[in-house]
């Protein structure tokens, strides 16, 4: 009985030793083993694993592309403007044993809670540096691109140099750990005391710039009409011109004809102009009075006495 109590402890020994000796990695993770606390190798095929029992543990990091909100805060631009500005970067994991000794602990939640802390405080001092040599109009047009573009190389840079700079016994290094993919701006705004005095200001000078268009608009219109009045009295003087010259021609060949009438009878032109006199002076209206003198203006109503001259 002794014997087979001891057979069954060894083998729940085994057992545990040989779970404890187990660990599978997943595609999505980077497996750290870690002996006495110090990196001692790192795993980055998927699947089932050995370490040594009770002596080595394993830290995962996830590989995958991750997330993180920059803290809102307020920048000034180039043009002593202050914006409120709320970011966020994407980032990965490169080199984990790198990231891990640079922000080792053997919780891999507080690892990547301490990066990105610190990826948050980078990613804000270049926002400020960037963003401090461009004026606001650059920051809320196409140019975000090129800015932003400019931010994550400063960031990547920076987080390089820390990482040489502060462990000189691993020597120079081409790679931070982790690598800044992405970074970009949310929002964009003014603080709230700031904004109504903006908007004043961007409504005075909108309504300068409505005042001019008036303006511009008066001249232009005083200028349609001084030469739309111009044209007209052109057109109507050449039209009075054009008028009397026809009329001249009409009056002209009126007398040619008249002329050429009356040499050719004399004394019935003179009859048909008397009637046209008589049609045109008596009706049953009017009272003509004539002096003996005058008499000769009727004498187509009859044949005068000699003797009456």
């Amino acid at each position: 009985m002794n014997k087979i109590h001891v057979v069954v402890i060894v083998v729940c020994l085994a057992g545990v030793a040989l779970a404890n000796a187990l660990f599978t990695v997943d595609q999505t993770q980077y497996a750290i083993v870690l002996q006495f606390g110090d990196p001692v190798d790192v795993k980055r095929d998927p699947g089932l694993h050995v370490k040594i029992p009770f002596i080595q543990n394993v830290v995962y990091l996830d590989n995958r592309l991750m997330e993180h909100d920059v803290p809102t805060t307020i920048i000034y631009t180039n043009d002593k403007k202050n914006m409120v500005v709320d970011a966020f970067v994407r980032w990965r994991i490169t080199e984990p044993l790198t990231f891990y000794k640079r922000f080792k602990s053997d919780n891999s939640l507080s690892i990547i809670r301490d990066a990105q802390d610190r990826l948050g405080d980078v990613i804000m001092g270049e926002l400020k540096s960037e963003l401090g040599l461009h004026i606001m109009s650059d920051v809320i047009s196409q140019s975000r691109g090129t800015i932003m573009e400019s931010v994550k190389a400063g960031a990547n840079a920076k987080l390089l140099a820390e990482v040489n700079g502060s462990d000189s016994r691993d020597g120079y290094t081409e790679t931070s750990g982790l690598e800044v993919v992405d970074v970009r701006i949310k929002r964009a705004d003014l603080p709230q005391e700031n904004q109504k005095a903006v908007y004043e200001r961007m409504k005075a000078e909108r309504d300068q710039q409505a005042t001019k268009y008036r303006s511009e608009g008066q001249m232009a219109g005083q200028k349609i009409r001084a030469d739309a009045d111009r044209e007209r009295v052109e057109r109507l003087a050449k039209a009075q011109r054009t008028s009397e010259e026809i009329m001249g021609e009409a009056d002209a060949q009126a007398a040619s004809i008249y002329a050429a009438a009356y040499n050719l009878d004399p004394e019935f032109y003179a009859f048909v102009r008397s009637l046209e006199s008589y049609r045109a002076g008596f009706n049953d209206k009017s009272t003509l009075v004539l002096s003996p003198d005058n008499l000769e203006y009727l004498k187509y109503f009859g044949q005068l006495n000699p003797e009456n001259k």
